[in-house]
């Protein structure tokens, strides 16, 4: 009999307030970008609903929700809860959800300080003091008595027209800086009013709103509160007042859902929204200490880096929390729940924490690694293929690899020529980073996957026009990726020169304690330099382009991140300037004036970005009516658009 249900605690059922939860996962909200410009949702959007609904989650939370359009909206593309004229589309969200047995809830959120001055009504913020956020709106008024109790009933307003359209419940969200965090922060809050200056003055707008909440759907209506366990920031709340203020306001609601941390603030994004930088579960000793509390006496959930079924098993069972929240890796894969249920967890695609899946300016949701996350009909799946094709894939790395599962999965006969002796491109070695580690899951899952997935795989056996040929294909999949570009500096081929693949995947070691120069400030010259960093060297970037623009071709959230983290490490970053050239520890390098100036280096790392395989490329272009070049031989960019350029193209042979 199949082994199956190993991991007993997230699929028990848990009552929350008067509603049984089918199991102890959460869907974590997240803005998807799939509404009208009316804020209505379109069809994409309410399918993605009853995907997730389908994945085994106890409840999904439509990500963070303005309460008004006058002053409390930060972002673009949000849904529209405000309106008695758009419950239609919240209804079909509803009944999506519940015809797979999940819960359907919104995250209710007012920006405060944080709203976006060209989306709101007003010519200024409110919020509870005057405290100003770079690029956000220039102009914040105080909140007086009318302010507060308006937004209340904002808040009170949408709950209720939710509850009418059949939603199961509300998230309150009172963490990351919004509104309701910056009542309650000392940070945010120097009023010397009875809305704030003392603890218990401060908790007082926080308290009313959702007592007014409660009280306006009744015992029978979910009310859950994200709460931020801790602001990280030094100016910010720490867990010892968190607590304090959910003792109180647990009379008021049924769920505590824990995350750290501040949105609008470099620092706490490492917790409000942790990157692959940052060990998984980052928020979960903010979780326990709130747990731990024998004050608190409803349940709590965490949400923060959890990535896999048995990671959310294990914080259940050893009693750190009673639910987890869980977004990322349930857009990687959607059937990672079902696929733990099975008792197959290790065929769940992992997820890379890389924070391609946020978007940005109206970008609807994706996923660098599920192609198929958020489509509609052609591309929602690999429909079976009207005519059964004999297809060759030339290259085994991600694009190649996921042509070939695309491709076996439409029914068509697939076989793949890889020259190396294994699958992964060259992931083989930036996974090797010590950040890296959901990279090298990812990489080992695509091997297992693709060499299980039906395609004839031949590796050590490098493509040609003959052996092409030979298979008699009715169509071509060129995925020959690319190649280092190099360009033609004095010096680049001395003996203490290495490139940054070689680097990364540990062919190339350095002392610790070297001066090491990274020629390029594009993302895997920054990666690169931030491990060295941390192995304790000296390390300088240096590139052409303003250093505004290094680490570039990932998320500006990841990216913004990752320079703190160059930053704190030490790395010394030299923008605007060419590498003239490099003889022996000396580069000369020339800012824009003309400038020439000499660094000293023990070690150098050529990290000049890649440029296509042209050789390659060319080699399949005549051979036959149907080639398809899909990556970095198509466009050298990132693993997102070798999956979708891959998928997309096998999706229409």
């Amino acid at each position: 009999m199949a082994s199956f249900n190993n991991f007993k605690h997230i699929f028990t059922p848990l009552k929350v307030g008067n509603t049984t939860f089918k199991s102890r996962v959460e869907f974590s909200p997240m803005v998807c970008d799939m509404t009208t410009s009316l804020g209505e949702p379109t069809q994409g959007y309410i399918d993605f609903v009853e995907r997730q609904a389908e994945s085994g989650v106890a409840i999904i939370h439509l990500g963070a929700t303005p309460v008004d359009k006058l002053n409390s909206v930060d972002y673009r593309a949000e849904i529209d809860v405000t309106d008695e004229f758009k419950i239609a589309g919240l209804v079909m969200m509803a009944e999506a959800a519940h015809r797979h047995g999940a819960k359907l809830s919104v995250e209710l959120v007012h920006a405060g300080r944080g709203a976006d001055g060209e989306l709101i009504a007003t010519p200024y913020a409110i919020a509870p003091s005057n405290f100003t956020i770079p690029g956000r709106c220039k102009y914040i008024k105080e909140m007086d008595q009318h302010d507060i109790e308006a937004v209340i009933a904002s808040y009170v307003d949408c709950a209720t027209r939710l509850k009418r359209c059949g939603f199961d419940g509300v998230l309150i969200h009172g963490a990351h800086g919004n509104l309701i965090a910056q009542f309650l922060s000392p940070m945010t809050n120097t009023r010397a009013d009875m809305w704030g200056g003392s603890p218990e003055r401060r908790r007082r707008f926080p308290l009313a709103l959702l007592k007014a909440v409660r009280e306006a759907v009744g015992s029978d209506f979910l009310v859950e509160l994200r709460v931020s366990g801790d602001e990280i920031v030094p100016e910010g709340m720490r867990t010892p007042e968190v607590i304090d203020f959910l003792k109180e306001a647990q009379a008021y609601i049924d769920l505590i859902n824990v995350s750290a941390g501040l949105i609008v603030e470099t620092r706490g994004q490492f917790y409000s929204m942790p990157p692959y930088f940052r060990p998984r579960g980052s928020n979960v000793p903010y979780a326990r200490e709130i747990k731990a509390c024998k004050d608190i006496r409803i349940p709590v959930s965490v949400a923060g880096g959890i990535t896999t079924a048995e990671m959310a098993d294990a914080l259940i069972a050893e009693g750190s929390v009673d639910m987890v929240s869980i977004a990322r890796a349930l857009l990687a894969d959607p059937d990672m729940l079902n696929k733990s249920w099975r008792g197959e967890p290790e065929r769940a695609r992992p997820c890379l924490r890389c924070w391609m899946c946020a978007g940005g300016y109206g970008t609807h949701i994706h996923c660098a690694v599920n192609p198929r996350l958020a489509r509609t009909w052609r591309y929602s799946r690999p429909w079976p293929a009207e005519k059964k094709k004999r297809v060759v894939v030339v290259g085994g790395g991600v694009a190649g690899t996921q042509a070939a599962r695309t491709l076996v999965e439409k029914g068509h006969a697939v076989v793949l020529f890889e020259k190396s002796g294994e699958l992964g491109g060259l992931l083989k070695d930036v996974s090797r980073l010590p950040f890296k580690d959901d990279m090298l899951f990812y990489t080992e899952w695509l091997r297992r996957e693709t060499l299980a997935c039906g395609a004839d795989i031949r590796l050590n056996t490098e493509a040609t026009a003959e052996n092409v040929m030979a298979e008699k294909p009715d169509a071509i999949v060129v995925a020959v990726g690319a190649v280092p570009a190099r360009p033609p500096i004095p010096g680049l081929c001395g003996e203490n020169v290495h490139n940054v693949l070689d680097v990364d995947g540990g062919r190339v070691k350095f002392p610790k304690g070297s001066r090491i120069a990274v020629l390029g400030g594009g993302l895997s010259g920054c990666e690169s330099a931030l491990a060295l960093a941390m192995e304790g060297n000296a390390v300088t970037v240096v590139d052409r382009i303003p250093i505004d623009d290094f680490a570039s071709g990932g998320h500006d959230l990841a990216r913004n991140m990752l320079m703190q983290l160059l930053s704190d490490n030490g790395v010394e970053l030299i923008g605007e300037h060419l590498v003239r050239s490099i003889a022996g520890t000396k580069i000369e390098i020339e800012d824009k004036n003309w400038t020439i100036r000499a660094l000293e280096a023990d070690f150098i790392v050529e990290a000049f970005g890649m440029k296509k395989n042209q050789e390659m490329t060319d080699r399949f272009f005549e051979l036959i009516p149907d080639v398809y070049y899909v990556g970095d031989c198509d466009q050298v960019k990132n693993i997102m658009n070798a999956n979708f350029t891959a998928y997309d193209r096998s999706c229409n042979i």
